[in-house]
């Protein structure tokens, strides 16, 4: 259970990777962290890893693709807090099959958009009754879902994913202004992790840290933005 006073974060996705980074990185800054994801396995290693850094941190067993689970997990959420200071949607698939919206098969975008477009957006409407008033609410996107930029012609299904993603985002910072709940986007870049891989330019801790800083420096008027480092990109 979160020490009483301490700010609350939920992220998705965080057993391992960007998402587990955030985790630890909020969680050194005072908050206490509720990881979640698919599996109760690789969670319970994740929790084992921020308790031995004495990071307060419990998890929380959720699927974003299926309401269902989401429901379960909002239930289970309502029995350990009170409320939530910041959402971070972070969980995401890149299925290796994806190289062409005319030629894959099209159960792959359905697929991704389920996980990465509609499971963020669920995710927010079953966990918005617990937000308090100046919460954050953080979308891991990407610029291969900028529509301002070059199509880079990689994993196109994962960045029309995103391209929605970045949309759904820009409608929740506008519905959810007059609660000064904040909505932003954010590209972390091409990070080292199991979906980015060895050859990517960034690390963890650098992919992390605007997420982070959203979390915890950012100025709560800021909403409705799409942000790499720190600074405000293009849609």
């Amino acid at each position: 259970m979160p020490e009483k006073g301490k700010k609350l974060v939920l992220v998705t996705g965080a057993n391992k990777g960007i998402g587990f980074e955030i985790a630890k990185q909020c969680g050194e800054a005072g908050f206490h962290v509720i990881i979640s994801g698919r599996s109760e396995a690789k969670l319970e290693e994740a929790l084992g890893k921020l308790r031995k850094m004495n990071i307060g941190s419990d998890l929380l067993v959720m699927d974003v693709s299926d309401e269902t689970s989401i429901e379960r997990a909002a239930q289970k959420f309502s029995q350990l807090s009170g409320g939530l200071d910041v959402l971070v949607n972070n969980a995401g698939i890149l299925l290796p099959d994806d190289r062409s919206l005319l030629e894959s098969d099209p159960g792959l975008l359905k697929q991704t958009i389920s996980t990465n477009s509609y499971g963020p957006l669920l995710v927010t409407r079953h966990f918005l009754r617990f937000m308090k008033p100046q919460g954050r609410i953080i979308m891991i996107s990407s610029t291969g879902g900028s529509l301002s930029r070059e199509v880079g012609g990689w994993s196109p299904a994962y960045c029309v994913s995103k391209t929605l993603l970045n949309a759904i985002s820009r409608q929740l910072a506008y519905e959810l202004r007059s609660r000064k709940i904040s909505v932003n986007s954010v590209s972390p870049g091409w990070v080292r992790t199991e979906m980015g891989g060895a050859l990517a330019s960034r690390s963890v801790e650098k992919g992390a840290e605007t997420p982070v800083w959203l979390a915890t420096e950012a100025p709560e008027s800021l909403t409705g933005r799409f942000l790499s480092d720190k600074s405000e990109i293009g849609w």
